[in-house]
């Protein structure tokens, strides 16, 4: 079967952290956090603000190195990972930033063909051929394409709302076609309306492609269509891992009041 149609259980393992810790000074971030995602799901990351959801996310990455634990990305174990390994092992990955990190002085079309660029550069010369500068035009233009800008890619950043900015860090997340991809708050300042519409390119980019996601956002209600999963973040640690009708179930009062403080899901 394939990964759309097994049971989530029987899918690959994309995403593996067993006992993760992490401190700044004298403050436990992150406390023994142990948590697996498979192949094709979508994965809300959620819990109250300052908790450790966007420094999970970069751990996950790669670009911080944990205090203690063990963090297995796509089968590459990262604390054993060459800088080489680790380069490789990005170029499977997408990463969606809150601020959205947009380069200011390249056009649109140049900010979601940079991935591909760099994928290219790291390629023998015989490897090349299909990052020449016409495919990257017409990669760049399709992805654009999906995220509902087809006409952006030679404008500037600045020309751009906060929502299209959010729609063109969707498109370069997707243009290596990454097997795992993380958003950081990918709705943050947004309206509610634009919001909801994130979510749902989210969702329909990601069953394009099949491709795992792990979203971290406080926006439980209208994340709801894009999400398989929740896991819930509280105190450094895992406080809560499954769908959002078995958070609706539970009596636990944090898991309760949290949920239903930020999204009214439960009466």
């Amino acid at each position: 079967m394939s990964p759309a149609t097994d049971q989530p259980g029987q899918r690959e393992v994309v995403l593996r952290v067993e006992n993760l810790s992490l401190w700044f000074g004298e403050v436990c971030v992150l406390d023994g956090v142990d948590f697996e995602m498979r192949a094709g799901e979508v994965v809300g990351l959620i819990g109250p603000g300052g908790v450790g959801k966007t420094v999970f996310c970069k751990l996950c990455c790669g670009l911080l190195e944990p205090d203690g634990g063990r963090i297995e990305v796509l089968g590459q174990d990262l604390s054993g990972a060459s800088g080489k390994e680790r380069q490789a092992l990005r170029e499977r990955i997408g990463l969606v930033f809150q601020n959205y990190a947009l380069f200011d002085f390249m056009t649109v079309g140049d900010n979601v063909a940079f991935p591909m660029r760099q994928r290219a550069s790291h390629l023998a010369k015989d490897q090349r051929e299909a990052f020449s500068e016409e495919n990257i035009a017409a990669k760049v233009q399709e992805r654009l394409a999906e995220v509902d800008l087809p006409r952006v890619r030679h404008l500037m950043p600045n020309e751009l709302s906060g929502g299209m900015k959010k729609r063109v860090g969707l498109a370069r997340a997707n243009i290596n076609d990454p097997e795992l991809i993380f958003f950081d708050d990918p709705t943050a300042g947004l309206d509610p309306v634009t919001s909801s519409k994130i979510f749902n390119l989210i969702r329909k980019t990601q069953a394009q492609r099949n491709s795992s996601c792990l979203v971290v956002s406080h926006d439980i209600d209208r994340m709801r269509p894009a999400c398989d999963r929740y896991i819930l973040l509280y105190q450094g640690k895992v406080h809560f891992s499954g769908t959002a009708q078995q958070a609706m179930a539970s009596k636990d009062p944090v898991l309760r009041d949290f949920f239903g403080k930020e999204a009214g899901l439960i009466a």
